[in-house]
């Protein structure tokens, strides 16, 4: 699941295979390794980091004077903190919906949708907060018609076929392929009661709710029992190279992925607990039923979408938190991706919400390994780009060759050799300073992908909004995505008639390269040119693909369909 934050990249690992705190503590950040916040907007030449040069891009626009036109961002997520001082004023309000009087103004379906939609809640308010994995919903929807003596499969359709594949590798991922190498859940849960016993003490002794890595790393202890649970969460902070996070972020964190391998032992018994049939009460198996969920989009605790609308549009020069990449944007937010995975029905009709809402661009920073429902989802990205609508996808937190390995959803239509032309996919780029034990241009964790990755974003230690008002650093190609959809937005802003497929262009060929080679993410030492770990080669940037955009400007029939890259139906 992409939406999953890498905040706790390594610490399963680090808990499981015995490391000691002295081992891990030896590789603790340094003031040589904090960047600036905000870093992802910096131009490399004159800031030294290597971000995006957004600065610049804004300097060549009041160059060129270039007239600003607003740009409507869909973000498909968790829900964002629609009261936060850097987002309520961009956030896109229906102008054809009275807000607060239950009735469907607009006769969209879709009541009081007066800043986007929560397709994953109740009439009655209730929304879903956890989900099950994909993998555990697939294997026990499907065990009865395929596991059994005898099966023929020489008579499957195609659509069969891809039924019975999809659950094979689903009851692979459940239940294992014979090796000792399952999570250690009793090592897990007492990690995380250490955890929470610690900062449970440590709020008492520093006398505030709330502190970071760097508050406790300065913090003189006064009891031995302060002392121990210093060491212990210092510990916790320092392993996973997070000591900006917040310690409520970070027992959050800990705390659904606890959650998440705990339900992963629990479906190798029975079948996972049906979360959204309890709330939302559609028809799942009928993407006509598509008249649910309620208008709450803020939904609990949004911390994935809150940060993923910051990335894109916090409000710029107005002295608070961070500058979001495009100053004249307004971000619908469309709620369908719980602490679990997606379902298909539900981004499937979010695509076509924001696409029958005005939305130019919509940011996706979530994914899974299977999709049940694949041909609904193709059907709204194709609805998509008929309609002129780009969609970017984040690629992916397991260091994994997506050429090989799938992430859904992806632009390659079922049983088809259609690849939807408005689409990008995004890897996630670093600063050496960034990720100090990997130290390279490219994020640990992010997939990557020759022919499947497009292009590589900023995607470690991003400092963007977070609920309650605050800011923090997070990671992932779920911070990547929005940087592209960012870049995306800002084009569209100066260049409004440009077509999905040529702000692609603009992205993928003014992609900045790295002058060394990078490391493979998930290796040590493997050193490649960028060029072998995406289509473009390189690392987006916003001057150079602004200003690739003001030469294609108006030119449209001038560019031949190979030269965008667009693809057609086979």
């Amino acid at each position: 699941m992409t939406r999953r934050l890498r905040s706790v990249n390594g610490l399963l690992l680090g808990l499981l295979i015995g490391c000691s705190p002295l081992t891990l503590l030896a590789q603790g950040t340094s003031a040589k390794t904090e960047l600036p916040k905000g870093w992802h907007l910096l131009d490399h030449e004159k800031d030294g980091f290597y971000g995006i040069s957004v600065n610049k891009a804004y300097e060549f626009a009041k160059t060129k004077k270039l007239k600003s036109k607003t740009v409507l961002v869909a973000v498909i997520d968790s829900g964002v903190d629609t009261l936060h001082e850097d987002l309520k004023d961009i956030l896109w309000t229906n102008p054809k919906e009275i807000p607060g009087n239950g009735i469907d103004d607009d006769h969209n379906g879709y009541v009081d949708d007066v800043h986007g939609w929560n397709f994953i809640g109740g009439k009655d308010g209730t929304n879903v907060k956890d989900d099950s994995q994909e993998e555990a919903r697939v294997y026990y929807a499907f065990k009865k018609r395929f596991e059994v003596t005898g099966l023929d499969t020489a008579s499957f359709s195609v659509d069969d076929k891809y039924d019975y594949h999809m659950w094979l590798k689903a009851r692979k991922t459940i239940l294992g392929d014979g090796s000792d190498n399952g999570i250690d859940l009793y090592s897990l849960h007492r990690a995380l009661t250490a955890s929470i016993k610690s900062d449970s003490i440590l709020q008492s002794a520093m006398g505030k709710p709330e502190y970071t890595g760097n508050d406790l790393d300065t913090f003189q202890t006064r009891t031995t029992e302060s002392k121990s649970a210093k060491n212990w969460f210092l510990y916790m902070f320092k392993a996973n190279k997070i000591m900006d996070m917040t310690n409520k972020t970070f027992i959050t964190e800990f705390t659904e992925e606890v959650d998440e391998q705990d339900k992963k032992a629990a479906v190798k018994e029975s079948a996972p607990k049906d979360y959204r049939e309890e709330i939302v009460k559609d028809n799942e198996n009928d993407i006509n039923d598509r008249y649910y969920g309620n208008n709450d989009i803020m939904a609990g605790e949004p911390l994935h979408g809150t940060h993923v609308s910051g990335i894109i549009a916090a409000e710029r020069n107005n002295g608070k938190g961070i500058d979001g990449i495009c100053d004249n944007v307004r971000i619908m937010m469309i709620r369908a991706v719980p602490n679990g995975d997606e379902h298909d029905k539900d981004i499937a009709l979010a695509i076509r919400y924001a696409v029958d809402n005005g939305a130019r661009v919509i940011n996706m920073s979530f994914g899974k390994n299977l999709s049940p429902e694949k041909p609904w989802v193709d059907s709204a990205v194709k609805y998509a780009e008929s309609k002129g609508v780009l969609l970017v996808h984040a690629a992916g937190n397991d260091n994994a060759d997506v050429d090989t390995t799938d992430n859904f959803p992806s632009p390659h239509f079922l049983h088809s050799n259609y690849e939807a032309s408005n689409w990008i996919t995004v890897g996630a780029s670093s600063d050496p300073l960034a990720e100090p034990g990997f130290s390279s241009y490219t994020a640990s964790f992010s997939n990557y992908g020759k022919q499947e990755v497009d292009v590589f974003a900023p995607g470690t230690r991003i400092y963007s909004t977070v609920p309650g008002g605050k800011y923090e650093n997070l990671q992932g190609t779920s911070m990547a995505a929005p940087v592209v959809t960012g870049v995306a937005a800002l084009i569209l802003e100066f260049y409004p008639n440009l077509t999905p497929q040529q702000v692609k262009y603009c992205i993928e060929k003014s992609a900045v390269t790295p002058a060394t080679k990078v490391k493979v993410p998930g290796t040590e030492n493997d050193m490649v040119s960028m060029s072998d770990l995406d289509k473009s080669g390189g690392i987006v940037n916003a001057y150079e693909a602004l200003k690739l955009a003001s030469t294609i400007n108006g030119k449209k029939d001038k560019l031949d369909r190979s030269t965008l890259q667009t693809n057609t139906n086979n």
